[in-house]
Formats: C-alpha cells, structure tokens, sequence
C-alpha cells in the first residue's frame, strides 16, 4: 500500500500546527467529533465503489452532504511532484514528477511540503468536477480524532480512492514513507464543494479556509 509526506519535524512543528492555531479561533473550527457526525449516514452519489488498494473489492462510496462530499476509506501515500530527498524515484516506485494541479508558480506540488489529498481520475463511477470539486479544492482529513486541513491536489487511478500526500500523512501520525506508509482504514476524507485555496500551496490558507467551510458544514 503507498502512502505520502510532510515536512520535516522542524516544518510540522513550526509551520503546520501554529498555521491551524493562528488560522481561525477555536470557537471557529469543528472538532473532529462534530465534522464526523455530519458523515454517519451515506447517501451515495458514486455510480458504484472504489477500491482502496489495486488487490482489493469494490467497497468504498463517495457520499454527498449537502454542501461537501465524503468519503471513509485508508490513506496510501502520494509522493509524486518535485522531487525532494523523502520523495524521489528512488524512495517511491511509483514516483511521478508532476501533479494534476500546480503550484502558483506553475511548478508541480511538494508532496513532503503541501498536505494534499488526491481524487480519483474521472470516470464512469464518478466525475468529481460534476459533484463540485476542483483542483485547489478545500477538504477537511480526520483521522484517530484529528483534523488536518488540505487541499486537492492531484488526481489517482480510476477505480481506487484514499489517498494523500507525504506531508498529510506525517501531519496526521500516519506513516508517511511511500514504500510502506499510509493506513489501512479509518480515514474520513470531506470535500467542499466549489471551494478553492490560493494559492494551493499555502498551508496557512488552506487551514483558515477549510476551517471557515468546516464551522458551515457543521452548522447546516
């Protein structure tokens, strides 16, 4: 199973957590608990289910929610874009130097830097653009009771779905070598529709962002 990133534990320390803090009041964002209860039931807007790994059955839906869409899967992790010394040819096999959707410089993303999550290619089981969603989009990640605020940043395989950068799964505690990383459940994935982040690569936006849409969501 792949799994991705995050920066060094200098970056998560100095940059990720304190980018959260400062990005909105507590009063502002959801508690973890409070975003999960908006996703207890499904109401299924995939034309069937995806694989979360290559090897295994069709089980997971995406599910709408009135103004976000989600989806209960693992994380495998996505180290593709420049190539830095955590992501390269030679630490990820499946390395591939670019990204769907760049960075403001047109350059692609940095998986070890930018928390991102990636969605499935479109296809007949979904076309996430028509359910609203967008490169640079908003999405809220929850996993063993923590929320990390991120962005879509890249597109997978048509028929498998969980998956999120390097630095996503180090800011979360999940393994984020490409190798041998990642989890293998228990990750809620909640995307806003018609949100977008600028510019992408902005952690400290991406969180005052998501953060904002968040206090909607739970709200409505």
């Amino acid at each position: 199973m792949r799994k991705s990133l995050l920066f060094s534990a200098m970056v998560v320390a100095a940059g990720l957590a304190p980018a959260a803090t400062a990005a909105a009041s507590p009063e502002a964002a959801p508690t973890a608990q409070q975003l999960l209860a908006k996703t207890t039931s499904c109401k299924q807007v995939s034309n069937g289910k995806y694989k979360t790994d290559e090897e295994t059955g069709r089980t997971i839906a995406v599910c709408d929610a009135g103004s976000a869409v989600f989806w209960k899967a693992d994380m495998d992790i996505d180290c593709d874009g420049q190539p830095t010394a955590r992501c390269n040819k030679n630490t990820d096999p499946w390395f591939q130097d670019g990204t769907a959707y760049p960075r403001s410089d047109g350059k692609a993303l940095i998986a070890d830097q930018t928390p991102y999550v990636v969605v499935p290619s479109i296809s007949g089981t979904w076309n996430f653009e028509k359910a609203g969603l967008k490169g640079a989009g908003s999405c809220a990640v929850i996993y063993n009771d923590k929320v990390l605020y991120t962005v879509i940043g890249d597109t997978g395989p048509k028929n498998i779905i969980g998956e999120a950068s390097y630095a996503a799964a180090k800011a979360l505690g999940i393994n984020p070598d490409p190798k041998n990383g990642g989890v293998d459940s228990g990750v809620t994935y909640i995307c806003f529709k018609n949100s977008k982040v600028s510019p992408i690569e902005d952690h400290g936006k991406s969180t005052s962002v998501g953060q904002g849409l968040a206090a909607k969501f739970v709200q409505g």
